[in-house]
């Protein structure tokens, strides 16, 4: 077994497949385009799906990859195992409908033990099979495998529900009895018993069927395309090539974790307690990657997701004894171990570090917090004589703020409290199931469709056109070929055609479908790609179309026109966002309609209204200069050494279009454009969301559509002027701010009035005073506008000495507003209140000295107050 380092090994892999046909498949960003299935790709197949379901036909059916994957259901396994990671790499190697069982069983045995390649020894390795699939089986044992070595698991089958699914054959690598302390053997395999010494490497699915979750596994109909899906981790891979103790001490994690030694002041053992520094390695790794594809930390989604490994991450430098930030020190470290195949960490490393940064000052603040949390907590334990701090507050603490258990536990023992370790476990299983509940594993895939697939009749788009006359090649109604129609919807496949089909953000045309003398047989309400990338018309039919026949096909030009000026706005605005807010606005989806465009982008704040401004004369600009919009086809290379921004989630072949704007904006892009932009006319944002964590959406407007954008304002502001009788609209904002100084006067005197008014009734109020148990006390019911009086009441209460308690009571609009104060030691404010407020059918709490509730049983007034008594 040859010693390669991690670079090596993947390369290795690539090019071991690439030697059998395969085409390299790059590594996708880490969040998914247009899959509300998965919140991270999640494996190397994630974003193979639309080849798997048949919705697109690559161009070659044989595919390899190494993809960047994030998976964080098991996090808290991370540093406790040899092999558990949130970031990794799968690399993995696919048929679409090429080869099957035989061809990829023998790849993975020749890759596995050929001396020229990874050289493993055949002993060292053990398969698991589906014990139907006697194939898989026969197969091993053909190469050589002894049977001894083959063992049947009834698990070895993968499916998700509906679509494609088949048995699976997993190879694992027997690391020895050193990793096998009570000596088990092969029964670590055979039950399935979570282990150290057998690692699964390689997983191999031969998917052969439509799984249909409405009738038995037996009854599933073969796939009319069969293919091939395998994952094995890098990760997993290295270690043993590597003779790694686990897969922390490779070189995929030792230089981070040599890194945090020098920080820290700590030494890494690897047979000691070194939790810490596995989960710091591991943590880092997601962030800086997450972060360098456009995620950012949030309380939602894949930014809760972030802040949770960041703050695990902190807790974890806490301790080791680091107490400042220091994540995004890593960051240039996990670029350089990853730079030969993911250049992008290091060239966007001052972004992921201003980011963690930041996050990390952050969380120091909120540790801060925590910590007043966790007091506040233990004093009201000890006021009711609790001597135990409940699971669901310890999970609070860890889930909210970051604690771990063990600093809780530490300072909650300092305190002289317990811990409830099986509440705290139980709030955590229910997190955990909730958050497996929501996981899809690898995300569904839709069911084939054989007659779409088998359609392989070609088709051009022709750019520029909007009229052409064009041979009918194919004709789908109710799912199969025909070759004439004459009524209901049909899709079309024409030799040609000016129709854009829906792609790239960019709506699909829609028009109509004629015969020379121009009369109208059918009309096109959507154009769709093709699983082999022929433009699908979908058609209401009017009159006889048949196979074979020409026919004119007209687009709607206006519709047409109207969205190109959306569409190459939108890469004005692109540029814009990076000129004015910076490089790491990149694009996360867009859409160029009819009526608007939408731009989604990352941003880890809100867009300021100056910012905004800015960006809005900027585009403006550009549309008045009247640059003009030139396309080039070319080759990818030429088209990157020419500074084209690929836009996100876009799929690009050899031949690609670069779309430039003078030296304003060069793109890659299929879409189609104006000539020059001085045909948008004008352009105007009309909104700026955020939309999840760490990313942001404009929308905007051009041309007719910006024009009546800027006459509705227009209109409002009218309307304001002859509101506030304002003869000329440039004088409005100064009439405003003169009539705001005027309330703003009116409101401090009706302030005052309101003091005094309360400081006379107050006077009535605070003669009545009361004793019980000697402890005075004065309750009562006010007449006031709003609950800031009681505030008031209170506030002149606390600078005499009038009582020891006070208790308010007042009736305002259909509500009960009850305020408590104490001045002794002996009534906690927040304690009294919880038992008055629900005799007004209210509830509410607060502090030992100032406690508030709202009620809605203005009848039960005197009974509160007379009740107060009994409970001082």
């Amino acid at each position: 077994m040859k010693y390669m380092t991690s670079a090596q090994v993947r390369q290795m892999w690539l090019d071991y497949f690439a030697s059998k046909g395969h085409a390299v498949e790059p590594s996708a960003n880490l969040v998914p385009v247009n899959d509300p299935t998965l919140l991270w790709i999640n494996s190397g197949v994630a974003t193979l799906k639309k080849y798997f379901d048949g919705t697109v036909i690559p161009d070659n059916p044989r595919i390899t990859n190494a993809q960047k994957s994030i998976r964080t259901n098991d996090i808290e396994n991370v540093g406790k195992t040899a092999r558990h990671h949130t970031m990794f790499e799968m690399l993995g190697n696919f048929s679409i409908g090429d080869y099957f069982r035989d061809e990829a069983i023998g790849f993975a045995f020749e890759l596995l033990t050929s001396p020229d390649w990874f050289d493993f020894p055949l002993d060292k390795l053990y398969m698991t099979y589906y014990p139907d699939d006697k194939d898989s089986y026969n197969r091993w044992i053909e190469l050589g495998v002894d049977p001894s070595h083959l063992i049947p698991l009834e698990d070895n089958f993968w499916e998700i529900g509906a679509g494609p699914s088949g048995p699976d054959t997993e190879i694992f690598f027997d690391r020895g009895p050193d990793f096998d302390p009570e000596n088990i053997g092969i029964r670590l395999l055979e039950e399935d018993i979570e282990n150290d010494r057998y690692i699964e490497i390689w997983n191999v699915v031969l998917s052969q069927f439509n799984a249909d979750p409405s009738v038995p596994r037996s009854e599933y109909k073969e796939l009319p395309t069969k293919n091939i899906d395998t994952g094995a981790g890098l990760e997993r891979l290295v270690s043993i090539v590597q003779g790694a103790k686990t897969n922390f001490e490779t070189d995929l994690f030792m230089p981070i974790i040599r890194e945090v030694e020098q920080i820290s002041g700590k030494t890494y053992d690897q047979d000691g307690d070194n939790m810490s520094f596995k989960v710091i390695a591991d943590h880092i790794r997601s962030l800086a990657f997450a972060i360098g594809d456009g995620a950012l930390p949030g309380n939602e989604g894949r930014g809760y997701v972030l802040r949770r490994l960041l703050r695990r991450s902190v807790m974890h430098g806490r301790r080791l004894g680091i107490t400042e930030p220091f994540l995004y020190k890593l960051v240039v470290i996990v670029g350089q171990i990853m730079e030969s195949y993911y250049p992008e960490v290091l060239a966007k490393h001052d972004f992921i570090e201003k980011i963690i940064k930041r996050e990390e000052e952050t969380f120091a603040r909120t540790i801060d917090s925590g910590s007043v949390h966790l007091e506040q907590l233990l004093a009201e334990l000890k006021e009711k004589g609790q001597s135990q701090l409940d699971g669901k507050d310890i999970f609070k603490l860890y889930d909210t703020y970051g604690f771990p258990v063990e600093l809780t536990e530490e300072l909650a023992e300092d305190a002289g409290f317990s811990i409830d370790h099986d509440g705290f476990k139980a709030a955590m299983k229910e997190q955990q199931d909730r958050a497996r509940a929501s996981v899809v594993k690898g995300g569904s895939m839709g069911m084939q469709n054989e007659t779409l697939a088998g359609i392989v009749e070609p088709s051009r788009f022709v750019y520029g056109a909007e009229t052409l006359t064009s041979q009918l090649s194919v004709i789908v109604a109710d799912n199969e070929r025909t070759e004439m129609v004459s009524e209901g919807q049909a899709l079309l496949v024409f030799e040609q055609t000016p129709f854009y089909a829906e792609m790239g953000g960019q709506v699909a045309d829609h028009g109509w479908i004629k015969n020379n003398q121009g009369d109208v047989l059918a009309k096109v309400i959507d154009t769709q790609k093709a699983p082999n990338g022929q433009a699908l018309h979908t058609v209401e039919v009017l009159a006889s179309l048949a196979v074979g026949t020409e026919y004119v096909l007209d687009i709607d030009k206006t519709r047409r026109h109207r969205v190109m000026k959306n569409h190459t706005a939108t890469h004005l605005l692109h540029a814009a966002l990076h000129h004015v807010i910076g490089e790491h606005a990149t694009q996360a989806g867009s859409l160029n309609e009819v009526e608007f465009l939408r731009f989604d982008f990352t941003h880890f704040e809100a867009v300021t209204a100056e910012e905004l401004r800015r960006i809005e004369e900027e585009v403006n600009e550009q549309i008045w200069n009247a640059i003009p919009v030139r396309t080039v086809e070319t080759d990818i290379d030429r088209a990157k050494a020419m500074g084209a921004m690929a836009l996100f989630g876009e799929k690009y072949g050899k031949d690609v279009r670069v779309v430039t704007i003078g030296d304003y904006s060069v793109e890659l892009c299929g879409g189609t454009h104006v000539g020059n932009t001085a045909e948008i006319g004008v352009f105007k944002i009309v909104k700026e969301e955020g939309i999840g964590s760490g990313t942001r959406r404009i929308l905007a407007v051009t041309s007719r559509e910006a024009f009546l954008a800027y006459r509705e304002q227009e209109d409002s502001l009218k309307a304001v002027a002859t509101t506030i009788k304002s003869p000329q609209i440039k004088d409005v904002p100064n009439k405003v701010a003169s009539l705001q100084e005027q309330v703003r006067d009116l409101q401090k005197e009706n302030a005052e009035l309101k003091e005094k008014a309360a400081a006379a009734q107050a006077g009535d109020v605070f003669k009545n005073v009361q004793e019980v148990n000697g402890i005075s006390y004065i309750a009562s019911q006010v007449a006031v506008s709003d609950a800031g009086a009681l505030r008031t009441f209170a506030d002149n209460w606390k600078q005499k000495d009038y009582s020891d308690v006070l208790v308010l009571v007042a009736a305002i609009g259909d509500k009960v507003n009850v305020l408590v104060a104490s001045k002794t030691d002996q009534v906690h404010a927040g304690n009294l209140i919880k038992v008055l407020a629900p005799i007004v059918s209210g509830r509410g709490g607060g502090k030992p000295d100032m406690a508030m509730a709202g009620g809605t049983d203005s009848s039960a007034i005197e009974q509160l107050l007379a009740s107060v008594a009994d409970q001082l």
